[in-house]
């Protein structure tokens, strides 16, 4: 059961509101009412100082960085199945799934078994595994990744890598729910 207080539109102060119009009229809201009030989003609102600062990492994360998205998805799946969180997993399995990344490499992701990803995707995998797992990246690791994605790139991914922790976390920490349309990954 979700650890925090049901909240509605118009229980929202004016600071509160002001978040939940930045994410809902920002990028992630494309195709997707209501957005502002489910999974990490509807932490944030409730505690705006951070929230808004939060979601605007993730705004700049998630849509700004020069990743290709199926590197991104990459990553983000495996924090997501690393810390088992249920929300975050579920979401960005559907957005792995758009932008090409298999399916059955997903779900070994999500079993914990060792996917067969392949070239960039594989590196993407390693470096994510590897600061989840080690606290840190291998030289050898960094050195490829470094090849691949370049300096700044891989300052995004372990961006995204750190940005999505703090998300799963957050969503174990409050055992924030699925939405009814979502599949559990991680059924207990």
């Amino acid at each position: 059961m979700m650890r925090l207080t049901p909240v509605t539109r118009g229980e929202l102060a004016p600071d509160q509101q002001q978040v939940l119009d930045d994410i809902e009229q920002g990028p992630r809201a494309n195709g997707r009412p209501g957005i502002g009030l489910i999974g990490p989003f509807g932490v944030w609102v409730r505690a705006p100082n951070v929230g808004g600062a939060i979601q605007k990492v993730g705004e700049a994360i998630r849509f700004t960085t020069s990743l290709p998205g199926n590197i991104q998805e990459v990553a983000i799946c495996t924090v997501g199945a690393f810390y088992h969180s249920k929300f975050e997993f579920s979401t960005h399995r559907a957005l792995a799934l758009k932008v090409g990344v298999s399916e059955s490499n997903l779900d070994m992701l999500r079993d914990g078994a060792e996917p067969r990803f392949e070239g960039d995707e594989l590196l993407s995998y390693r470096i994510a595994r590897e600061m989840l797992t080690e606290h840190g990246i291998s030289d050898v690791t960094y050195a490829l990744g470094l090849s691949r994605f370049t300096e700044a790139g891989m300052i995004e991914l372990v961006a995204t890598v750190g940005y999505y922790c703090l998300i799963s976390l957050t969503l174990n920490a409050f055992k924030i729910p699925l939405e009814p349309d979502m599949e559990d990954p991680f059924p207990s």
